[in-house]
């Protein structure tokens, strides 16, 4: 990421909230080894892992508060003397949210508004936050683009949708210099492989590698423009340092520009891996989008981003990293 201007995480200080959580610490991570004044990190460690900051202890420029993105004041002694904030908190997992869809609303949408107001009055420098590519809903087109949506297919699209419909008011009554990520599957090491939301990548290494069951949903031919995590962390700091006045107020897809089916990448771990373990077809998932594939013309033209991570080599390390993980646990 030589294009990033350092010089300028040197003098900043940022506000990453969801940074316990997994691109939030990424993130963070990137941050701190590029020298920035002050990182701090929001979380409440609810869905957050303390093993992701514990890489942080001692650091001189890290701070943590164990708050709640909904309750207001803490959002504001959040942004105390912060010039960026990345806002990755938030309740994750289409599932997640149609089992819950009332717990979701409360930190996605509230949650989301106390940030977006709390970083308005403290007068920040810019706020970026985590959308997501299922605003998509039913809409039909390949690739995705940003102009065109369709209707939400599950409470967390709502709420990623809400987001952005309020930060879009936010640019246009407050001048708040703001910017959305539709995230398209991000994935990378430190991914959450533990508990029913758990993400498919480590969940796919784990069974593997422990020949315990694996279910893929439907007929694993639905496809997915998966995106190494280091592509969504060079969006946020292009976002939070963004000079260019006509990027903000706007929405961006961050992403590849390729999809693949689950089943090839299933079959793709499984040779990483040199096993044969069958995987367990079951019935589609409630809310999931068929086909996801995005156009990244628009974050390219207006903040210069680049995906320097591709899937192959991004999944390479991936799965180097859980085979790892398990390994020890074993």
């Amino acid at each position: 990421m030589s294009f990033i201007d350092t010089e300028k995480i040197v003098r900043s200080s940022f506000l990453i909230t969801g940074g316990a959580g997994f691109i939030g610490s990424h993130i963070v991570a990137f941050l701190l080894e590029n020298g920035a004044k002050k990182v701090r990190v929001l979380d409440n460690l609810a869905t957050g892992l303390q093993s992701n900051i514990d890489l942080f202890r001692g650091h001189p420029a890290y701070e943590f508060i164990n708050g709640d993105i909904r309750d207001f004041e803490t959002c504001k002694k959040a942004v105390e003397g912060i010039d960026f904030v990345s806002h990755q908190a938030a309740l994750g997992s289409v599932p997640r949210s149609v089992k819950d869809p009332v717990t979701s609303n409360e930190v996605n949408v509230s949650g989301f508004l106390n940030m977006l107001t709390a970083a308005k009055d403290a007068d920040v420098k810019a706020f970026v936050y985590a959308s997501s590519s299922s605003v998509y809903g039913d809409e039909p087109n390949l690739p995705k683009v940003e102009s065109k949506v369709g209707n939400p297919l599950s409470p967390y699209a709502v709420t990623k949708k809400t987001n952005e419909l309020y930060a879009g008011v936010f640019a246009e009554l407050y001048g708040m210099k703001v910017i959305g990520y539709r995230y398209f599957n991000v994935f990378g090491p430190r991914q959450d492989p533990n508990g029913p939301y758990a993400a498919v990548i480590p969940l796919f290494v784990s069974g593997i590698m422990n020949n315990t069951p694996v279910y893929i949903n439907g007929d694993g031919e639905q496809t997915r423009d998966f995106t190494y995590v280091s592509n969504a962390v060079q969006a946020n700091i292009l976002g939070m340092l963004c000079q260019n006045e006509a990027a903000f107020g706007n929405v961006y897809n961050v992403a590849v520009g390729e999809n693949f089916s689950v089943n090839y990448l299933y079959e793709s771990i499984r040779e990483m891996l040199g096993e044969k373990h069958e995987a367990t077809y079951r019935d589609p998932r409630a809310g999931d989008i068929r086909n996801s594939l995005a156009d990244i013309s628009k974050v390219k033209d207006l903040l210069g981003y680049q995906p320097a991570m591709r899937f192959m080599d991004g999944l390479k390390d991936t799965v180097d990293y859980f085979k790892e993980v398990y390994s020890k646990i074993s």
